[in-house]
């Protein structure tokens, strides 16, 4: 008979994922807000164009 071995974890395995998934949160959040102007300008509302002086004529 062939048994395959159980997986198993010691205790620092788990808090190494919880170092990991920590460092992986922060790092995004890191890199959304260094990179917020364009983040906004991508997303944000066009400068209204008003119509009224698009013809140059200001009388």
């Amino acid at each position: 008979m062939h048994f395959s071995p159980l997986p198993y974890l010691d205790p620092g395995s788990g808090s190494l994922i919880i170092q990991i998934v920590i460092a992986a949160v922060l790092g995004i959040g890191v890199a959304i807000r260094a990179s917020w102007g364009s983040i906004k300008k991508l997303f944000g509302a066009k400068p209204k164009v008003d119509d009224d002086d698009a013809d140059g004529d200001s009388n």
